[in-house]
């Protein structure tokens, strides 16, 4: 690839420093992703600046305007504090015409609502557990005919935001607890979803017309307690002490049925699709003992720090991770968004 101008837009307190010299392990954990991605693309000889954006474009504008980027590389995950708001940052560059990494501002609109996600991947005939939407600032009234477990979580935060183990209710009164949880403390709607027992399965896509499909990947939870949940709480995926604690990993995923491995395959790119996504996305699956495959999740944009899932799982298929971050730049400049097809 040639040499691309290329501004790296992320949230204001999470701009990296040139080096990890001077650093802790804890500081360092909260802008790897931003350090892996722009020491990378200074590697691959690209020119790279840093934009912090918080609660205002102005300076995203001027700078677009100034330096005229070759491509925008989003690594954006809300605006103000609001996770469903980095849509209308990307819509912000539609308008300016600005090629940008990372899905469109439809597909994040339709992934980031859980509960519309659902609704959508149902009309479509696509297997997810039973739910439920509590709204906030209404009454709660729960049915007196539950199935249980559920599981209860926020409709639009990601990152396993308010998810823990008390996120698994066995009973009514334990089900209006954490639905006042999410609408008190998380702040959104609750979502209520049956609780599915089995494998949790990431699979990564890639493209936009045309997708590749990533090897699947597994969460191992190790030797957590039986009396504990196998779900990806906050602790789960971020907590590091915890994760050696128990021996909770991510790997390839291993002895999956051809079936099975078939089918996600088909959903992965059925979900993508239908949800109109572009650039790269993973889809998040359960499969039950008896081998039904279920979608949890539709996750735009997911972490692309070099030791994550996503980056691990396309090395499993050949692309190392320099190559994944140009193959998403080329993705991004060959996009066809509205103003290309209107304009040419």
């Amino acid at each position: 690839m040639k040499r691309l101008r290329t501004l790296v837009v992320m949230h204001a307190s999470l701009v990296p420093p040139d080096t990890l010299e001077g650093h802790t392990e804890k500081q360092i954990e909260e802008w790897r992703t931003e350090y892996d991605v722009t020491s990378t693309l200074r590697k691959l000889g690209h020119d790279v600046r840093c934009l912090g954006v918080l609660d205002s474009l102005t300076e995203l504008r001027s700078t677009i305007a100034d330096w005229q980027p070759d491509v925008v590389f989003n690594l954006l995950e809300e605006f103000d504090g609001i996770g469903t708001y980095d849509q209308h940052v990307v819509a912000f560059l539609e308008l300016l015409r600005q090629p940008y990494t990372g899905c469109n501002p439809r597909g994040l609109m339709l992934s980031r609502d859980k509960y519309l996600c659902k609704q959508l991947l149902a009309f479509h005939r696509i297997a997810t557990p039973q739910f439920a939407v509590f709204r906030r600032g209404t009454r709660i009234h729960v049915p007196r005919k539950q199935r249980f477990p559920l599981f209860v979580k926020s409709t639009v935060e990601d990152a396993s935001l308010g998810i823990a183990q008390a996120s698994v209710v066995e009973d009514a009164v334990k089900l209006r607890e954490r639905i006042e949880f999410v609408h008190e403390q998380v702040k959104t709607d609750a979502l209520v979803e049956e609780y599915i027992e089995g494998r949790e399965l990431y699979v990564g896509v890639l493209g936009n017309e045309r997708l590749t499909r990533l090897p699947v990947w597994e969460m191992v939870f190790g030797s957590m307690p039986d009396s504990l949940a196998g779900i990806a709480t906050r602790r789960v995926k971020w907590d590091k002490r915890y994760q050696a604690k128990y021996g909770i990993t991510t790997h390839a995923a291993a002895d999956l049925a051809p079936q099975v491995l078939a089918t996600l395959d088909r959903l992965s790119r059925r979900i993508y699709r239908a949800l109109g996504m572009s650039g790269y996305a993973r889809m998040d699956f359960r499969v039950n003992a008896q081998g039904q495959v279920y979608v949890l999740e539709a996750n735009a944009n997911p972490n692309l720090e070099a030791a994550e899932d996503f980056a691990e799982s396309a090395r499993a298929n050949g692309v190392k991770y320099a190559e994944l971050l140009e193959r998403l730049m080329t993705l991004g400049l060959n996009y066809r968004a509205q103003w290309r097809a209107s304009y040419g």
